[in-house]
């Protein structure tokens, strides 16, 4: 089971400094409408061929745009032996609503 990490989570794990990886792996086009900083974008139909370009040394938090393509591939990456996987529970959406309302919904 992938564990669920809420947007607000998320904000104090940014916030400590906490060394995390942000995979979004949402499309080209959604990317370019909003993303969080700092993320590494490799789009969800990609993973298999890009996974490697991951770390394994940290926690990766991956989103998209409500969390359940997230979801599924933080299980795909679980399933090739990736530890320390979390989702962003709501995804950007959720993001938006709860913690900067100056990133745009779609």
């Amino acid at each position: 089971m992938i564990p669920q990490l809420s947007p607000t989570e998320l904000q104090q794990w940014l916030t400590d400094g906490k060394p995390i990886t942000l995979l979004d792996v949402r499309t080209d086009e959604e990317v370019a409408f909003c993303a969080l900083p700092d993320h590494i974008h490799i789009p969800m139909n990609l993973i298999p061929l890009r996974h490697n370009e991951l770390p394994d040394d940290r926690p990766i938090v991956v989103y998209c745009h409500h969390g359940i393509r997230s979801l599924h591939t933080a299980m795909y990456l679980a399933d090739m032996g990736f530890e320390k996987l979390y989702n962003l529970q709501g995804g950007i959406d959720a993001w938006s609503l709860q913690v900067n309302s100056s990133v745009p919904r779609y």
